[in-house]
Order: structure tokens, then sequence, then C-alpha cells
């Protein structure tokens, strides 16, 4: 299984949503708090080509997005295929 990184902001409804998906799945994931650790916020806007809301959601190299970008790949069954590809 790819290693998968979000990063989020405790105040972010839409973080807690996309944790707690990754949790019910059984998936591991690293946790980056860029409200705890601004100086990382400029990279999470790197590796997201310019996006600066959180969460920003990285499987591998793969760039999902969002928690809507992420609750729609589970919907239509391709979150399992990305996290074995």
């Amino acid at each position: 299984m790819k290693n998968v990184e979000i990063y989020t902001s405790p105040l972010c409804g839409f973080c807690h949503a996309a944790k707690r998906l990754l949790s019910q799945k059984g998936i591991d994931f690293a946790e980056v708090d860029v409200l705890a650790d601004p100086d990382r916020k400029p990279e999470m806007v790197q590796r997201a080509k310019g996006s600066r809301t959180v969460p920003q959601i990285f499987v591998g190299d793969v760039h999902v997005g969002g928690c809507d970008d992420l609750y729609a790949l589970e919907r239509a069954g391709k979150l399992d295929q990305l996290l074995a590809a």
C-alpha cells in the first residue's frame, strides 16, 4: 500500500472528514498540521500546484486533492485501486 500524507488544520471540518474516511478504511496516514507547523505550508502549496486550502491529500506521488476529491474516488470505487497501485 502506498504512503498517504494529508495536510490539515485542527479547525477544518473537511480535514476531520477526510481523516475519518481514511481511518474507517484502515489506512495509515501521515498528518501535517499546517497551523502547528506553518513552515510546512509553502511545501503543501508547491506540492498541490498552488492550492492553499486544507486538506490536501497525497497518495504516494499522486495529488488526490481535497476532501471532496477523496470521497469522489471512494464513491467511484477508485480509492482502493489508487492505494494498491
